[in-house]
């Protein structure tokens, strides 16, 4: 019987969401989205959770909610690009008091590693492997031997005298107007300090720019093996019900 499981990923600028065959790491049907709310508190980010989980068909018990933070057992610690009042709120708790049902909440780049690593570009990949996601901030996800190594965040690995994001993310290039060479110049800024610290053998970069990735691939530097991320955008999405599938009962 077919496992589908409900998934969401947290953004800067939207929240994502789509039903999952957790069996096979596909969306069934149509990724969803909407705007995350200004401010970004807890309580108006998981209304806006529950309005897209209401426009969903049912599904299994479980929801994955992957956020830009550090997390650790459901509770917050970090809260990157969005309220801080994130920070020491118990995101599970709050999730099954606003859905009605229990939540496995992880950082965001660790859940598009897991879809990555079970289903895409790490898939087979048994060495040092650093998923990066390039959006509103770059996040991180850290593998060895296929195993994860939570909640890094090196996006705020410091860079030019600022966190590596502000740099280098996605969102710079959109808001200083930069064409590929230029944004790929602060990108393989980025890698060859990641490369320095961790020595990885691949790098799968993530986030939506990597659907542009054959504009700018030729363009990318690093000793490491790079490659485009399976998943792309829906990432997140699959990662997070694929977390909630293997977290067990509660």
């Amino acid at each position: 019987m077919t496992r589908k499981l409900q998934g969401f990923d947290v953004g800067g600028s939207s929240v994502k969401a789509g039903l999952v065959d957790v069996d096979s790491g596909r969306l069934v049907g149509e990724l969803m989205s909407a705007p995350t709310p200004r401010p970004a508190t807890p309580q108006g980010v998981m209304e806006v959770i529950a309005g897209l989980s209401r426009r969903m068909p049912e599904a299994g018990s479980g929801v994955g909610i992957a956020l830009p933070s550090v997390v650790q057992k459901g509770v917050v610690r970090t809260a990157a690009n969005v309220d801080h009042s994130w920070i020491g709120t118990d995101a599970a708790a709050l999730a099954l008091k606003v859905l009605g049902r229990p939540a496995e909440c992880l950082n965001d780049a660790d859940a598009a590693g897991f879809a990555e690593m079970r289903w895409g570009a790490g898939k087979g990949e048994n060495g040092v492997v650093f998923m990066l996601t390039f959006g509103t901030g770059i996040g991180s996800a850290l593998f060895h031997g296929g195993k994860l190594v939570p909640n890094t965040e090196l996006g705020h690995l410091e860079l030019r005298g600022m966190d590596a994001e502000k740099w280098a993310s996605a969102q710079v290039k959109t808001a200083l107007s930069l064409d590929w060479p230029a944004w790929i110049e602060r990108v393989n800024d980025y890698l060859e300090r990641m490369h320095a610290l961790f020595w990885p053998d691949l790098f799968i970069l993530g986030g939506a720019v990597s659907e542009c990735f054959a504009d700018f691939s030729h363009l990318l530097r690093s000793p490491a093996r790079i490659a485009a991320a399976k998943f792309a955008g829906q990432a997140g999405v699959i990662g997070a019900a694929l977390a909630a599938a293997e977290s067990g009962p509660r």
